[in-house]
């Protein structure tokens, strides 16, 4: 409800003094420019409207979901009062991913969202209310079940994936914070000798070596990674858990 309030009011503040328009969201298309967001940098005084949005609430309603599900878990007769592996598991999983996105905040103003796009409906309803509901879709459905590991098969199956949840970690931060180095200082030590390519348009060469000589949008390789290791928890009774991977 919050979600759809703001953008309601977001649009026709728009048209309130003179606001800094984001380039793709003043097509003249009141509908579209309502969903894709009309201006680039919301404000009310001090208070810069999307970047206050984009990061901490969905992340932080994204933890405490996993929270609250995990106590629901914990709840059912059979499972003496503690969550099992796998929703431990799940939990710490995605707080690393919350805890190292709230740490490294200042690299959102390198992003697309930040730089690029308006504020509408579509970043005020993704980041209020499809990421905190839809990436706590693990622990919800873990929250209904209880299953201890009890064999040295479970075992094996807890090693692969947190060696692959690990995996997704490593290349996700380490690509990630090698762009956003670059972005902001491109003789910086870490990233001088690295090799770029101009881009036709004249703008700042792109970055072609370390993390990002591996493939072309590596970073998004580490966060899949990262989100089949928290979906493979849940087992394989039903794919709504796997939504995001996939």
């Amino acid at each position: 409800m919050f979600s759809f309030l703001q953008a309601l009011f977001l649009y026709p503040y728009s048209f309130l003094g003179k606001k800094l328009l984001a380039a793709g969201g003043n097509s003249g298309n009141v509908l579209y420019d309502f969903f894709i967001g009309r201006e680039l940098n919301p404000r009310i005084g001090y208070l810069d409207l999307k970047y206050f949005n984009e990061l901490r609430p969905g992340l932080l309603h994204w933890g405490l979901y996993n929270f609250a599900f995990a106590y629901k878990q914990s709840q059912l007769p059979t499972s003496g009062g503690l969550p099992d592996p796998w929703m431990v598991l799940v939990i710490v999983f995605e707080g690393y991913y919350i805890l190292d996105a709230v740490m490294n905040e200042p690299a959102i103003l390198t992003t697309m969202d930040i730089t690029t796009d308006g504020f509408g409906w579509m970043l005020s309803f993704g980041v209020l209310a499809w990421v905190p509901a839809l990436y706590s879709l693990q622990s919800r459905y873990l929250s209904s079940k209880h299953s201890p590991i009890t064999t040295p098969l479970d075992i094996l199956y807890f090693i692969l994936v947190v060696a692959l949840g690990i995996t997704g970690m490593i290349i996700f931060r380490g690509s990630n914070s090698q762009k956003d180095t670059y972005k902001r200082d491109p003789n910086h030590p870490s990233v001088k000798s690295l090799p770029t390519i101009p881009t036709p348009a004249g703008t700042k060469p792109l970055l072609v070596g370390g993390w990002w000589g591996k493939a072309r949008h590596i970073n998004y390789l580490g966060d899949w990674l990262m989100s089949i290791s928290w979906s493979l928890p849940t087992g394989f009774s039903t794919l709504l858990p796997y939504f995001y991977p996939a």
